[in-house]
């Protein structure tokens, strides 16, 4: 029963906070980037799904940063990293999103809707989708349908 008033809240959390996909760093000497992460398409999906996000500079266009993109269900078990879809720079298409060094641009990251590293399929629902990008969060909500 707690784990359903968790999974609540979290929803509530999500759908209240309307910055939640834009973070950027301070103004100053900070070598963060502006990242911005994009909703997904289509939402809701069955069976694939993409997601954009951007990474901003101002300062140095070539600085690379460290970002990871994973999927989580409401209960924050890991459920799945999609890949980036193409290509730039020396990142090839299809390379898992966990601690890639990325410049700044924007980038597409593709899900097939599967469990892991298996040919199951997720059930339907609400999942979370979480970028980091050296040290910073940002996570959006999305839906599963069958």
């Amino acid at each position: 029963m707690r784990y359903r008033w968790a999974a609540l809240a979290v929803v509530l959390a999500l759908t209240l906070t309307p910055q939640l996909g834009k973070a950027q760093a301070a103004t100053g000497t900070s070598k963060r980037p502006a990242v911005t992460l994009g909703q997904n398409f289509p939402n809701p999906f069955n069976p694939e799904t993409r997601i954009p996000f951007d990474i901003g500079c101002s300062n140095d266009p070539s600085q690379q940063f460290k970002v990871s993109v994973r999927v989580y269900n409401l209960l924050a078990q890991f459920v799945a990293m999609p890949v980036l879809q193409g290509g730039t720079g020396n990142v090839a298409g299809g390379q898992p999103l966990e601690n890639v060094l990325l410049t700044c641009g924007q980038y597409t990251a593709y899900w097939n809707g599967n469990y892991r590293n298996t040919s199951n399929e997720v059930a339907s629902g609400i999942y979370m989708y979480v970028i980091e990008v050296d040290g910073l969060r940002i996570v959006k909500k999305m839906l599963v349908t069958k």
